[in-house]
């Protein structure tokens, strides 16, 4: 019985992650065809389309991430079900906002695959509030992650404009409050959730770090192709701290599971 249950604890991962690749892959729902090639350009058509009546709230997500991150420094015992709660809600606004939207090429779209998966991701999360399992405290956060900020801080910014569907830098320093993209899409608002969670690793949930990490390099990895798009270059580069920090939460991950196996072999 031992046996079997290791067995389904070392396939649980694989399975989900396999899972929600083949949820990435879903065809969308276009009111108008669409060539199967011309995927990606109806999501960027609906991401650059979704957030526009949404902009004025763009404000409370920057600042709510930084009224929650004093209150992890003053309340840490009560700030992981706030953390997590947080998330929760945030991914299940960001399935609402960028899961479906009118856009002027294809009418009505439904991006399928990202529409589940924002919304899983929000279901787990509300599991993690409810079994407490996010603990955080600066006083024993992993400092030597540090380096990520910058990274964290880029997404947070989204410096960015885009003027005749061409995508440009825009350094303006009002953004860090004001840009609409962190808190209401996925690809920029997960790194700063994941720089986070890699700080208070490993004692944040593993199930909901794990998925949450694995549909961050997964949607890091399919955005690359933004780079082979000049109009979008610089949106490939916005992309690049979900990425890495997502990358790299996931190795963290495999580390500490490495770790945890040789602790528990019996010594002879």
């Amino acid at each position: 019985m031992k046996h079997s249950t290791a067995k389904l604890q070392k396939w649980k991962y694989p399975v989900l992650y396999l899972t929600f690749f083949i949820i990435s892959m879903l065809p969308l729902y276009t009111q108008k065809p669409y060539a199967a090639q011309d995927t990606q350009n109806v999501i960027i058509g609906l991401l650059m389309k979704a957030t526009a009546p949404y902009q004025a709230f763009a404000p409370v997500f920057h600042v709510a991430t930084i009224v929650l991150i004093a209150f992890i420094a003053w309340k840490p015992k009560w700030a992981g079900r706030m953390l997590s709660g947080y998330m929760a809600l945030n991914y299940f606004i960001i399935a609402m906002v960028t899961g479906l939207g009118t856009t002027e090429q294809y009418g009505f779209v439904i991006h399928t695959g990202g529409l589940i998966m924002y919304a899983s991701i929000g279901f787990i999360w509300v599991l993690t509030t409810i079994r407490k399992e996010l603990q955080v405290s600066f006083s024993s956060a992993s400092w030597k992650h540090l380096w990520l900020l910058p990274l964290a801080l880029l997404a947070f910014w989204a410096p960015y404009e885009t003027k005749d569907n061409i995508v440009y830098p825009n350094f303006d320093p009002v953004l860090l409050l004001s840009s609409p993209d962190y808190g209401l899409t996925f690809c920029l608002t997960t790194p700063v959730f994941m720089f986070l969670l890699i700080l208070f690793h490993p004692h944040v949930g593993r199930l909901a770090y794990r998925i949450t990490a694995f549909n961050g390099l997964l949607y890091g990895v399919y955005n690359l192709t933004l780079w082979f798009k000049p109009e979008f270059r610089w949106m490939g580069f916005l992309h690049v701290p979900l990425l890495m920090i997502s990358g790299y939460a996931l190795m963290l991950a495999v580390i500490e599971e490495k770790r945890s196996g040789r602790r528990s072999k019996p010594t002879v």
